[in-house]
């Protein structure tokens, strides 16, 4: 595969009514062809939008989140509506005047869609659309862009089921194309050089389709995301200090809480059993030391059901 990617040049300040397909055909140092792949950012998607706003950014935060994943100080990584776990929702404050936000497309599939159209109509080829964002990484430093959107392009690809080279069965490997297009995007255009849109040329013919699905289905489901929320978030709330449990991973069918809570634990003067779909913990005399442990073991309890997700009652008798 020999690949192209390049800048296209002076497309300027986007501002709210723009017709980014006009924009980007008006500017093209080359016709498109068929197989090529437009790469916009989501923030000149927002300003055609009419999105760019000199609002409260903590309000338009509140507006965006379904929930939160971490907390540390004034930074928030939320979940969005839209799916996408990000920083500040997205928000963004850099390359606009001073005082002013962008938040991401409401639904980056679809504007995807809509600019691919557009474009189609205009050149009279057929092509992939990929919308980016910047986002930071989990156990990573730094940041890189990913599709928050995609039309006619392929998301990404499902080896599952083919044989490697040396004959071993591939399970689950599936390169996420549409994040590493919107990587190599990134790369040619820069972050301060003020290239908003790539043209990427030269991938597999197959990895285009009208049938395509979008980005969206690049985001994890919440009861299969095993960090669904930061450790310190994850602590907080099994200890109960909020009621909204999402982001914990589904229960496993194995996962034995009264094994859990005796692991590591030296119960002399406490245990617990279950009775009738309920967890009784006893002392196991009446002195006031082997009720502390009773509670404590209650405690315990309580926690690693709420960070397993069992819904069972917990008393001392």
């Amino acid at each position: 595969m020999t690949l192209r990617a390049w800048p296209i040049a002076g497309i300027g300040e986007i501002a709210p009514g723009d017709d980014l397909a006009t924009i980007i055909v008006e500017h093209l140092d080359e016709p498109l062809v068929d197989g090529d792949v437009v790469v916009v950012t989501s923030k000149v998607v927002s300003k055609a939008a009419g999105l760019a706003t000199r609002g409260d950014r903590e309000a338009l935060l509140d507006a965006a989140t379904d929930r939160i994943v971490a907390r540390r100080g004034q930074t928030r990584i939320v979940r969005t509506h839209s799916g996408l776990t990000l920083a500040a929702g997205g928000i963004d404050a850099s390359n606009i005047e001073p005082g002013s936000v962008v938040p991401l497309p409401e639904d980056p599939d679809q504007s995807a869609r809509d600019l691919r159209n557009a474009l189609i109509e205009l050149a009279g080829v057929q092509l992939g659309v990929i919308i980016t964002d910047t986002v930071g990484r989990a156990w990573r430093i730094g940041q890189t862009d990913i599709a928050i959107g995609a039309a006619g392009v392929a998301p990404v690809l499902s080896f599952e089921g083919v044989l490697d080279s040396y004959g071993n069965l591939l399970a689950v490997t599936a390169p996420a194309v549409a994040d590493e297009i919107a990587g190599v995007a990134d790369l040619v255009a820069g972050k301060l050089d003020g290239y908003p849109v790539v043209l990427v040329r030269g991938l597999p013919a197959e990895w285009l389709s009208d049938a395509a699905e979008g980005a969206s289905t690049l985001i994890r489901e919440e009861r299969d995301d095993m960090f669904g929320l930061g450790a310190r978030d994850a602590v907080l709330v099994a200890a109960g200090y909020d009621d909204d449990i999402r982001g914990f991973p589904s229960p496993e069918p194995d996962d034995d809480l009264l094994a859990m809570a005796r692991q590591g634990v030296d119960l002399t003067l406490a245990d617990a059993e279950l009775v009738d779909g309920s967890i009784e913990v006893r002392p196991l005399n009446a002195s006031p030391a082997a009720f502390i442990e009773a509670g404590v073991l209650a405690e315990r309890l309580r926690i690693l059901a709420r960070a397993l997700g069992q819904d069972v009652p917990i008393r001392v008798v």
